[in-house]
């Protein structure tokens, strides 16, 4: 019988994390914390015997095993058997896993044994980050498809996200984002931080420790209304973006003004009153009460009115 693997688990984050094991046809894989089992993950959040996966000819299936902290598929909660397809992200414990294509022959032609070698060759390399239980690059798993699994497996923490540039930390407790900050600038709100993060498309995340922070207004929208709202606001903003200058661009007012003051809304003013004050697109977007997006059709506006040039 052909057992060639169609499919395989790429760990995303977790013990084994950047590891792949092929799905053989016609085979069960039980994962839990047992040592007797075909994959250990020995964390608290897994269960004994947590979850298994089995495969057919023609299609591959995962079932929880009345594990104590559950398992969770695109970032729902799986009750019984769930079919999985190529692009699905696993969620059990800290683990990330992602079901792949398997495209390589040696991938293909590779035991089970020595895929098991292989990954945990790469756990004890990893061992020196090993305070650092759920980590990855952002490439494998988009912002907000992570924080959606980890706002329906109501995680606690703080996730740092590094993407070369800035660092920003958002603060979740049992799956709720309650804050957030950019390089630790409070004057940015955490939802315009939020907004921010999620146009990132490269970078690394870690989830770290749960630390409780005290601060004077939590977010009080739900994770699902942040990120639906951010993704609206990011595809808008995107659009706009090429009608403005790059983001460490002067901006001046010019004298004598193009028209008059009283023909601009109240948010206009607002934001002319930034441009009088700070004189960059950054500091401007920074410091204007609302979003990046309302900020930004406000200076295209104020710029196609000749109220606000850049020198």
């Amino acid at each position: 019988m052909n057992d060639r693997p169609r499919f395989a688990l790429r760990f995303i984050s977790g013990k084994y994390q950047g590891g792949e094991f092929p799905l053989r046809m016609n085979r069960e894989i039980i994962i839990g914390r047992s040592s007797d089992l075909d994959m250990v993950l020995v964390e608290d959040m897994v269960s004994r015997r947590h979850a298994k996966i089995s495969s057919t000819d023609a299609e591959v299936y995962i079932q929880d095993m009345g594990s104590t902290n559950g398992t969770f598929v695109n970032g729902e909660k799986i009750a019984g058997r769930a079919l999985l397809h190529e692009g699905d992200r696993i969620l059990v414990g800290t683990s990330i896993i992602k079901v792949v294509a398997v495209e390589n022959a040696a991938m293909a032609n590779q035991s089970e044994a020595e895929a098991r070698r292989r990954l945990e060759a790469g756990a004890q390399q990893r061992q020196a980050t090993q305070g650092r239980p759920m980590s990855g690059v952002i490439e494998e798993i988009p912002l907000p498809d992570l924080l959606q699994l980890l706002s329906t497996s109501r995680k606690s923490g703080v996730l740092s996200v590094n993407n070369g540039v800035s660092l920003g930390k958002i603060y979740l407790r049992k799956g709720a984002i309650y804050f957030a900050t950019i390089n630790d600038d409070y004057a940015v709100s955490p939802q315009k931080a939020i907004y921010r993060m999620l146009t990132w498309l490269t970078g690394t995340f870690e989830l770290e420790p749960s630390v409780e922070l005290q601060v004077m207004e939590e977010i009080s929208e739900s994770t699902e209304g942040l990120l639906m709202e951010g993704v609206r606001q990011l595809d808008e903003f995107r659009n706009l973006q090429k009608q403005l200058p790059p983001l460490g661009s002067p901006l001046a007012v010019p004298t004598p003004l193009a028209g008059k003051l009283r023909e601009l809304t109240p948010s206009e003013l607002d934001t002319f009153q930034l441009v009088l004050d700070h004189g960059q697109l950054q500091k401007v977007l920074d410091n204007f009460p609302g979003t990046d997006l309302d900020a930004a059709m406000n200076i295209i506006s104020l710029m196609k009115r000749e109220f606000v040039v850049v020198p």
